[in-house]
């Protein structure tokens, strides 16, 4: 353990030391950055996005602040299409990316935008998407919920944060694993989502760990879609322990990426710059207290992430790709 420790602060400080030492490109950033987040205010990906990006006007940092311009719509594609079609190429637009959604949407939607059209610089966290209910709901175990839409095709509603997000995909892994068939609510992003359970339009649905961890007084966590348990929720079994065949193509990623197209000066700056800035004390400090899960990875990283995500949802979702 100690070990360990001692490794995670050699980390923190090989990454603090390249932020400092990293070659800021002549006038760069010349004003605020802006960050197109792709999901409503108050999301989980809005909010975790608002931590990581505090530190920002530090000059160890970017020098700037990030200001936040949320553009949501279609589980994502809203803005990301935005991003690749109008974002200028200076450095002063981000985004910030969910995997599997921009992926799986690149493959199967037809959108504006390929996994190609954007620059990853660095992932800050993976959240899980976990199985709700809400509190209240006669449905208490995985096995009531099977049992439910068996006995019910189609009248077991599910929520997500869209088409193709993770809460989907994870909904599309639940189906063929148990042989049920669930009615599929895409809704505007996790937020509204959780909305249509607290005031029960759905019966139950995939909701982000983070968001759904926050809401335990109103809802009923089930199960976690992942290949192992979560410390947040260390006393709930993951589907895959409860003998259904769903693993971890649906855990949400998240981080920052710039369009296509910009400079590689900025690009190699800013892949110094992020990563370090998702380390800093006071970001891991709020994460955590917030129950929002890091996983932070530097660029290259992240490029190995997308290309992994490509692959496995190409073989997931080949009877749903457009030729």
């Amino acid at each position: 353990m100690k070990k360990f420790a001692l490794l995670t602060c050699c980390a923190l400080l090989l990454l603090t030391t390249a932020a400092l030492a990293a070659e800021r490109p002549s006038g760069y950033p010349s004003g605020p950055i802006s960050l197109v987040v792709s999901y409503s205010p108050g999301a989980a990906t809005d909010f975790q996005a608002r931590i990581v990006s505090m530190p920002a006007g530090e000059e160890k940092y970017f020098g700037q602040p990030i200001v936040i311009l949320n553009k949501p719509g279609a589980g994502g594609m809203t803005g990301w299409n935005w991003v690749a079609e109008k974002a200028g190429r200076d450095g002063l637009t981000m985004t910030a990316y969910n995997l599997p959604h921009l992926v799986a949407q690149a493959l199967v939607q037809n959108p504006k935008f390929t996994v190609e059209s954007f620059e990853p610089l660095g992932n800050w966290g993976s959240d899980p998407a976990v199985l709700v209910v809400p509190i209240d709901s006669p449905i208490k175990t995985v096995d009531d919920f099977v049992k439910f839409a068996k006995e019910n095709p189609k009248k077991m509603t599910m929520n997500g944060a869209g088409l193709y997000v993770g809460h989907h995909i994870a909904t599309l892994q639940l189906q063929k694993a148990t042989g049920i068939e669930v009615t599929y609510v895409p809704e505007q992003g996790a937020a509204d989502a959780l909305r249509g359970l607290y005031s029960k339009t759905v019966l139950g649905g995939f909701n982000n760990l983070s968001d759904s961890y926050r809401a335990q007084d109103r809802l009923r966590i089930l199960a976690v879609a992942d290949v192992k348990r979560h410390e947040f929720l260390p006393d709930t079994p993951t589907l895959l322990e409860l003998g259904i065949a769903v693993d971890n193509a649906s855990v949400n990623f998240r981080g920052f990426a710039f369009p296509a197209g910009v400079p590689k000066e900025i690009i190699d700056f800013a892949a110094e710059i992020v990563p370090a800035m998702f380390n800093d004390p006071m970001v891991v400090s709020k994460m955590k207290e917030s129950g929002s899960p890091l996983t932070i990875m530097t660029r290259e990283e992240t490029k190995k992430l997308f290309a992994h995500q490509k692959a496995v949802l190409s073989e997931l979702l080949a009877d749903q790709i457009k030729k």
